[in-house]
């Protein structure tokens, strides 16, 4: 899956990027060797928040927002800005 390289380009721990004028906390973990995958990422100014968890299985890569759609946070991984 595409998205894979987006998510690789964050790094694991805390950081921040911009997204859409908004500057948001990002925190992201790894599990099983790097196949399970959480970011969740909170704006620092607003009430907004993107959250998923991306599995790397041997049928195929796997993304599953919480509680949004996968629209939202597919623009935030092509779209963020890491500072």
């Amino acid at each position: 899956m595409e998205l894979y390289h987006y998510i690789s380009k964050i790094p694991i721990g805390y950081s921040k990027g911009m997204y859409k004028g908004e500057i948001y906390g990002i925190s992201k973990s790894e599990f099983n060797g790097g196949r399970s995958i959480k970011i969740y990422a909170e704006s620092l100014s607003a009430n907004n928040f993107v959250s998923l968890n991306y599995y790397k299985t041997s049928k195929g890569d796997v993304l599953r927002p919480c509680e949004m759609t996968k629209e939202k946070v597919r623009n935030f991984l092509l779209d963020v800005s890491l500072l």
